[in-house]
């Protein structure tokens, strides 16, 4: 299976000539009853990334960069490949275990490079020692580090084993692992003791390789620490390594914060594993709009070219502000006595854009479903909630921005009024704020019924305004048509399903994972458009983050392309009570 897209900052793999130079003068003999473990008794870092092998090996003692390396012994049946360089890089950074975004620390570290092309090699690779919960909430983890070796405890392995019985989601990755695991074991000249490359199975961006646990590692720890429990043994193992292996930087990954926190009490690194994470500030997820500046008219006034074009005024700009420019994105300009602008980018070139300006839905008259827009940003979600050009918009806001409202108008207008789409398709995370109240009776769109409180409180009040005054009958009668178009499904049973010239929303989309929204989004047949709707600041999945939560996964994949758009709705319409609330509580 294809991984994402290329990192935006990589390391280079490391040449081996870097390596057998500072290796072989320093080699002196071990005693002979030296513990032999892997990648301890074969060194820290395989040498022979391209297919050499070196004539020695050698491995790092915890004594200064000025002692002696220890020498290992040697097998007659083939050479060993040579070990890291006593050596430190006099850089204090450290490579950011995201995988796609790591930076091997060096002396002369180069500027972080753009994405998909690789920076230029620096200073000796890492050993990252994996625990089992990062196996089982990335199963693909281990092609994640680049360049750099991946170390398995043995406690891992044992552990991997337990959670690999079930129908959950860690059931799968656990079983996932393990077979990405057997596969890397079984490829043609594995060798586990020499160590599994990584790239062995057609992962070119994973450039290391995979150690096992294969012997006993002598360790002391606090007596604090009993040795019976998982953690503090994958904690024994780092500190072994790390003495073993020194100076070579060994760390360990892990996404327990207290396991990260007891190795840092015990002088070790640690870091979490972050290549889930979309971004790493959610500030700087994708918003949808950009002020142009004070002096934009002044600047372009004269180069500007416009056109009109059926409802539409067009117009063709230059000038340093294209390169910040996307597809869709809406733009605006106001300033006292300026002529405003309110528009949307509808073409890019290589030095220019095209602006298109937007209907007006804060007025009656144009009003949708007897919905008017209240602010900027509710004007720009309902144009792209009415363009038949726009497949895919994502809405993000706090609580009372008006995201289900404006999505449900719009899709009842283009349902039952415009036929562009035959139903309306509605669904959500079932994640509970408290406590579940266990199971519920009935069928799948009964048993949704209690998660759509906030379909049923937009459908009174859209049911309330069309009507208008048409009295008892009327009202009973426009709530039964509507409700005939709407279907309420639940995600669990929307694998292999195709949806064909629908209107879905994805309703609460930030308790869902990157996975589920993949799921939910290629569920999309021809004429069907989605809406994924929710407020990354109420996320109630206790394994989900602002920056790695599948709304904003899609926001950030989605950025550019024509046939989508997002917008970040600012300002709360519900009362004066919701935003005095949202802003102080």
């Amino acid at each position: 299976m294809p991984l994402p897209p290329a990192p935006s900052r990589r390391a280079a793999l490391l040449a081996p000539e870097a390596f057998e130079v500072a290796a072989r003068p320093r080699v002196s003999q071990a005693s002979a009853n030296e513990p032999v473990v892997a990648p301890p008794a074969r060194a820290a870092t395989p040498a022979a990334r391209s297919g050499r092998k070196a004539d020695s090996v050698a491995s790092a003692t915890a004594a200064p960069s000025t002692a002696p390396l220890v020498q290992v012994e040697t097998r007659s049946r083939a050479p060993e490949p040579a070990a890291v360089p006593a050596t430190r890089p006099t850089s204090t950074r450290k490579a950011r275990t995201t995988g796609g975004n790591s930076v091997a620390a060096g002396a002369a570290a180069a500027p972080a490079s753009t994405r998909g092309r690789k920076s230029a090699p620096q200073g000796p690779t890492k050993l990252f020692v994996l625990d089992t919960n990062v196996l089982l909430h990335d199963p693909t983890s281990l092609f994640r580090f680049e360049e750099h070796d991946i170390f398995l405890p043995m406690i891992v392995l044992e552990e991997l084993d337990g959670h690999k019985k079930g129908m959950t989601e860690v059931a799968r990755n656990g079983r996932q692992a393990s077979r990405t695991l057997d596969a890397l074991a079984a490829a043609q000249g594995a060798d586990i003791a020499r160590g599994l490359k990584l790239d062995s199975t057609g992962q070119r961006a994973a450039g290391g390789c995979l150690y096992f646990q294969t012997a006993p590692l002598d360790y002391s720890l606090p007596t604090s620490l009993p040795p019976g429990k998982a953690d503090n043994q994958i904690l024994g193992v780092v500190e072994a390594l790390r003495k073993l292996h020194a100076p070579r930087e060994v760390v360990l990954v892990s996404k327990d914060i207290n396991m990260r926190v007891k190795a840092r009490a015990l002088g070790l690194t640690a870091e979490d594993y972050q290549n889930d994470k979309t971004l790493e500030d959610g500030d700087l997820l994708y918003a949808g709009v950009l002020a142009l500046p004070p002096d934009f008219w002044a600047k372009s006034g004269k180069n500007v070219e416009s056109w009109q074009s059926g409802a539409h005024t067009y117009y063709r700009i230059g000038g340093p502000i294209v390169p910040q420019l996307m597809i869709n994105q809406f733009v605006y300009f106001e300033a006292p006595g300026e002529p405003s602008l309110f528009a949307r980018v509808s073409e890019i070139r290589e030095k220019t854009a095209v602006l298109q300006t937007l209907k007006d839905y804060g007025s009656a008259k144009h009003a949708v479903w007897g919905v008017t827009t209240r602010n900027r940003e509710q004007n720009y979600a309902m144009n792209l909630l009415m363009d038949p050009e726009i497949d895919f918009v994502t809405l993000t806001g706090t609580a009372g921005t008006g995201k289900t409202l404006l999505a449900l108008a719009a899709g009842l207008t283009q349902v039952l009024d415009d036929r562009r789409y035959t139903e309306i398709i509605m669904t959500r995370a079932t994640v509970s704020v408290g406590e579940d109240i266990g199971f519920l009776p009935g069928t799948e769109e009964e048993k949704m019924g209690p998660w759509m409180g906030a379909l049923d409180d937009n459908l009174e009040f859209l049911a309330k305004g069309d009507g208008g005054n048409a009295g008892e009958w009327g009202r009973a009668a426009t709530n039964e048509l509507i409700r005939s178009r709407i279907k309420i499904k639940s995600m669990n049973f929307m694998r292999g399903r195709t949806f064909l010239n629908k209107y879905v929303i994805i309703d609460e989309a930030q308790n869902l994972t990157p996975k589920q929204m993949k799921t939910l989004i290629t569920r999309a047949g021809p004429g069907t458009k989605i809406i994924c709707m929710g407020n990354l600041a109420q996320i109630d999945t206790p394994y989900l983050t602002e920056g790695s939560s599948g709304l904003t996964y899609a926001v950030d994949r989605f950025k550019g392309w024509p046939h989508s758009g997002h917008i970040t709705l600012a300002r709360g319409e519900r009362s004066r009570l919701a935003d005095f609330a949202s802003e102080v509580l």
